[in-house]
């Protein structure tokens, strides 16, 4: 955790890899596999991410063998992690492994822990951003949002270019003194709290325009600096 919250930053890292004591593979029932590439080991997230059509002959045989895929892509709000191609965990079930796999669901969904539901994201259009940035700051918004508990969301949208002013930079700068950022971007989020809710916020309700702020590194990647109204 120390080590890509200093590589990549702290929200990346949350994405990324488990606070020490919480980390599925403690369990004994999941692994990461890693590729090799012309002799060459990839072991790097980045690296390995680059070929999605050798994870997609592994996946298909997961469940053959009991294992699931654990981390699926855009389901962060579920499972509170980015997509992990290599992450897959063991089930004492091959039965039940297929029924995950062939549902195209997390296991969170499967124990009936987190009610599925369809999510919008609209990226907009933006001149500052391309989607695929947009989509990496959402992700860090879906990690984040996934340990809300009680909370079925509805939608997250992108509030437009007109919110890297230059007073919301220098008012989002001025909450930490080490922050230097450049371009920073808003979203605003959608979403109702459940009856039994255990949040912070008030049992079965629609939330409306909650606020997501990031700033964007020099590296590229985003950091959380503010939510709330």
């Amino acid at each position: 955790m120390d080590r890509f919250t200093e590589e990549y930053g702290a929200d990346y890292a949350a994405k990324t890899v488990a606070k020490p004591g919480y980390s599925e593979h403690h369990t004994g029932l999941a692994l990461d596999l890693y590729l090799i590439i012309d002799g060459q080991d990839m072991t790097k997230n980045e690296d390995m991410v680059q070929y999605p059509e050798i994870w997609a002959k592994i996946h298909e045989k997961l469940a053959e063998y009991g294992f699931i895929l654990r981390y699926l892509e855009d389901r962060e709000h579920i499972t509170g992690y980015g997509y992990e191609p290599w992450h897959i965990r063991y089930l004492d079930d091959v039965s039940i492994a297929r029924e995950i796999m062939e549902k195209d669901i997390t296991l969170e969904e499967y124990l009936g822990a987190v009610k599925s539901s369809d999510v919008t994201i609209d990226y907009g259009t933006s001149e500052l951003y391309t989607q695929e940035e947009l989509k990496e700051a959402v992700v860090q918004i879906k990690c984040q949002y996934a340990f809300w508990d009680g909370c079925e969301l509805q939608n997250i949208r992108y509030a437009g270019d007109e919110a890297n002013s230059e007073e919301n930079i220098q008012w989002l700068n001025s909450l930490s003194e080490d922050a230097s950022y450049t371009k920073i971007a808003e979203f605003l989020m959608d979403f109702h709290t459940t009856p039994d809710t255990k949040s912070t916020f008030d049992p079965d309700k629609d939330y409306k325009d909650y606020q997501w702020w990031l700033g964007r590194t020099e590296d590229g990647s985003w950091e959380i600096l503010s939510s709330g109204y």
